[in-house]
């Protein structure tokens, strides 16, 4: 099963950009997994399905405004709440997405075996290159629900 992790963010507003912090410490720990690929991107929706065609399995890890304590750590599909990067108001939720691209033939994984591991954020405005105190504590967690459900066989179905 090839399982695409993709850490989501602006790295330039505080928080937003956990989602690339979680994937940096992955790709070290994954390194010698060839059926994973980590990787970091900026975009949502549409876009977003583009970067999971050819995979089994896809793992976004975003940050997310819920109203949680800062630092929580989410675990959602892509057919529950999106997080920032997964809908816009100018793009696909990303359960459209995958849908409208397997609906014109591409390779995609189904939306119940996309992971979304969402943290909730503190501040995703402030202009910053550092995440908050509570989201960078947080950042071990989100790698270990990754690193769970890599090792968990074949998502939900």
């Amino acid at each position: 099963m090839r399982t695409l992790v993709l850490g989501l963010g602006n790295p330039l507003l505080s928080d937003d950009g956990v989602g690339l912090c979680v994937a940096r410490e992955l790709r070290c720990r994954l390194a010698g997994r060839p059926d994973v690929t980590v990787d970091e991107d900026y975009w949502g929706g549409l876009r977003l399905m583009e970067r999971m065609i050819g995979y089994d399995r896809g793992i976004v890890v975003d940050a997310i405004r819920t109203g949680a304590e800062p630092g929580t750590i989410h675990r959602l599909h892509a057919d529950d709440l999106p997080t920032r990067h997964t809908a816009s108001a100018h793009d696909a939720s990303l359960s459209t997405a995958l849908s409208f691209g397997r609906s014109v033939g591409a390779a995609l994984p189904h939306p119940e075996d996309v992971l979304i591991i969402g943290v909730e954020a503190a501040d995703v405005s402030t202009f910053g290159e550092r995440c908050t105190a509570r989201v960078r504590a947080a950042i071990p967690r989100a790698v270990d629900s990754v690193l769970k459900a890599l090792d968990r066989e074949g998502g939900r179905r």
